[in-house]
Order: structure tokens, then C-alpha cells, then sequence
């Protein structure tokens, strides 16, 4: 199965040259997202409802990639505007250069596999667990996508409880309601 992303997730501990740490908040029709980058790759696209979050997701970022970090948007312009053509319908998937420097080596595991899973299509917790040969980690694979360094361009909002419900997102229910219907009507 081809993967819908122009990339394809480095399991292991993707090495970035120290550098400055860009970001940028937009605010969504889904919610706050905030944005950052650093040599020339996205490293965070993370719901971010008010400042304690924001805090929180910008130390992450400076503990995993550089303690410098700077308000600046014009280092995330294209990805920007990818997330805005993202969520109007007029794109299924991005082509932004990434790292996975924030994710834990679980994450990117996980967030490897969930590359299978296309627009328009969802997963389970436990078929995705499964699918990185662990299929008895359902648990643990929704806690790993729970710390998605980058939503939307990852998309773990593809991925459902077996039981049925919409299950937890980072944006919240409401969030993750909105994109799987703009996913199922737009693709």
C-alpha cells in the first residue's frame, strides 16, 4: 500500500542540526494550532487552546530540538498554507519537509505505521497496533498518537476506538468529529 504523505516517518531519532526554533500560532476553523520549525523542517503542528498549552508544546520543542525559540512566521509560511488548504478541502495530504524529533521512539513507530492509513479512511487503535506488530498495545498506540508532535500532517484523527465513538484527540472530540466529515465529504 503507498503511503498518502510525500515522506515517509524515520523510526529513528531523525539528527538536526542545532538551530533556531521558528513559530507561529493560526487559529482554525478546528481549533489553535500552533506551528514550528527548524532547519528548514516542521517539527510541531499541535492543537494549543490557550497559553499553558502553547508553553507546554514550545518546551517540549526547545528541550527536543533547540532552547532557542522564536516567534516567527515567515519560516512557516508554506506550511501554513498547506494546513489552510488542508482544512477548506482543497488538499488530502502535505508535502512539507518534516522531523520527528519531538516524538519518542514509540511515537514514531506508531506514527510510521499510521502512514497506511489514507484520507478519507480511518483505523482502529487496534488494527494500527497490529499493523507495527503489537496487537496487544491498543492502549498505548492512543497515549503515543495522544503526544502527536504533528497532527493533521500525521493524521491521527484517522484512528477510532473498535467499540465505536469518535475516542480522544488532542483537539477534542468536536475537532476530530469535523475532520473526519471534511475528509469523508471532500475525498
Amino acid at each position: 500500500m503507498t503511503s498518502p504523505f510525500s515522506f515517509t516517518p524515520t523510526i529513528t531519532a531523525p539528527v538536526l542540526p542545532e538551530s533556531d526554533v521558528s513559530y507561529a500560532a493560526l487559529d482554525t476553523a478546528v481549533g489553535r494550532l500552533l506551528l514550528a520549525t527548524a532547519g528548514g523542517r516542521l517539527v510541531l503542528c499541535a492543537f494549543a487552546a490557550g497559553e499553558t498549552e502553547e508553553h507546554a508544546h514550545l518546551a517540549r520543542v526547545a528541550a527536543a530540538v533547540s532552547p532557542r525559540v522564536l516567534r516567527l512566521a515567515r519560516p512557516l509560511d508554506d506550511a501554513r498554507r498547506q494546513v489552510e488548504d488542508y482544512l477548506a478541502g482543497r488538499r488530502h495530504d502535505f508535502d512539507v519537509a518534516t522531523s520527528l524529533a519531538v516524538a519518542t521512539p514509540f511515537q514514531r513507530e506508531v506514527l510510521a505505521g499510521l502512514s497506511a492509513t489514507a484520507y478519507g479512511r480511518t483505523t482502529t487503535y487496534g488494527e494500527l497496533a497490529g499493523r507495527i506488530g503489537r496487537p496487544r498495545a491498543s492502549r498505548a498506540v492512543g497515549t503515543a498518537l495522544g503526544g502527536n508532535p504533528l497532527c493533521l500532517v500525521l493524521p491521527c484523527h484517522r484512528v477510532l476506538p473498535a467499540g465505536g465513538g469518535i475516542g480522544g484527540y488532542a483537539g477534542g472530540p468536536a475537532a476530530k468529529e469535523k475532520l473526519l466529515t471534511l475528509e469523508a465529504t471532500a475525498g
